[in-house]
């Protein structure tokens, strides 16, 4: 008895074409998207937190520098009310006092710019965040956006979420630069 032999090589090739052009390669570029965009959500999530945290920690050391700076405004109105108070008593007035004081103030002048740095750095960090958190916004609408797209065979919500994850992608650049 003699086998019958099926030209396999063709088959192999329609199916091949037909899983290419049917929803099946369209669901799967649906998943690849999704993935991807999974991705960047993930990579922006974690930078809007890295600077949220830094933010946070800039701030922190501001106000360390602000609480500093006072107690050197007071120890600096300490010794202005002691040597007031010496000179309304007709005493000699202490010149190391005064030049204590002119350290103090000094020291102020310096602190102040320091405290300033930090605010500003807490800002810019605070504004990368706010960029970066709208990419993660962005990115997770466009994974529910394919998500629909998938269920509900809609090419045109595949479509809008490409965009959205586009947009994303915008922000999550300007957040990175």
């Amino acid at each position: 008895m003699e086998e019958i032999e099926v030209p396999t090589e063709h088959l192999h090739e329609h199916i091949h074409e037909a899983a290419e052009h049917s929803e099946g390669g369209w669901v799967l570029k649906v998943a690849l998207s999704s993935a991807l965009l999974a991705v960047l959500a993930a990579i922006a999530s974690l930078l809007a937190g890295h600077h949220a945290n830094e933010a946070m920690i800039e701030q922190l050391k501001a106000s360390d520098q602000w609480a500093y700076y006072q107690a050197k405004g007071i120890k600096s109105s300490v010794l202005e009310s002691r040597e007031a108070i010496l000179e309304a008593q007709g005493k000699p007035a202490d010149p190391k006092v005064a030049v204590k004081i002119e350290d103090y103030k000094k020291e102020q002048k310096e602190i102040d710019e320091k405290a300033k740095e930090l605010q500003l750095s807490s800002e810019t960090h605070l504004k990368v965040h706010s960029g970066l958190a709208k990419s993660v916004t962005f990115f997770q609408i466009a994974i529910a956006l394919s998500a629909i797209s998938a269920l509900t065979r809609r090419r045109w919500l595949f479509q809008g979420s490409l965009a959205v994850g586009l947009l994303g992608t915008v922000f999550l650049v300007l957040g990175v630069l």
